[in-house]
């Protein structure tokens, strides 16, 4: 799950990510990839039956520019006590709504990218973007180690994958 608005520069590195492991690789059917947005609570009920939840996202912590960062188990909703972002109140809170109505998934990651910018506009800084091919790398390695078959697509042709661009409608 990748979160993020990507009106905010750097802030969008999660969205961005989903966008390009589903441009990049092909995921068995028990394998959703989900562009979260600036949404919160309202994903919820992406959560029923899930046992491993990896969340992608711009991430302060200190670090240079570009860094990416892994974060795991219950040190993940702590990080987003400290927020960069109005998103990260709503994910804080579906995150906890998560651990209240027994909906948490068992194993839980989050990689996060420092940002450089969350000034208005589109694209990322030099930081980030050179950040992009190891994201996704660190999510691909993630998931393989989790037993899930992820293949890399033919150079010209696109993957196609499970992919929500926009949560569906109830």
């Amino acid at each position: 799950m990748g979160v993020g608005n990507v009106i905010l520069g750097d802030e969008g590195i999660g969205v961005r990510t989903i966008e390009e492991l589903q441009r990049r690789y092909s995921f068995p059917e028990n394998v959703e990839l989900l562009d979260g947005g600036t949404s919160g609570i309202e994903l919820l009920r992406f959560f029923d039956n899930i046992d491993h939840l990896i969340i992608i996202d711009a991430i302060s912590a200190g670090h240079p520019p570009g860094s990416v960062l892994r974060v795991e188990g219950e040190d993940v909703p702590a990080t987003f006590e400290t927020r960069i972002t109005p998103h990260q109140l709503g994910l804080s809170d579906l995150l906890a709504a998560a651990k209240l109505t027994d909906q948490m998934p068992g194993y839980l990651v989050l990689f996060g990218v420092e940002p450089k910018s969350l000034a208005t506009g589109v694209g990322f800084t030099p930081e980030v973007e050179g950040a992009v091919d190891k994201l996704v790398g660190h999510v691909v390695e993630e998931l393989s180690k989790l037993g899930y078959a992820v293949e890399e697509c033919a150079e010209k042709a696109p993957c196609e994958s499970r992919f929500w661009k926009d949560p569906p409608a109830d």
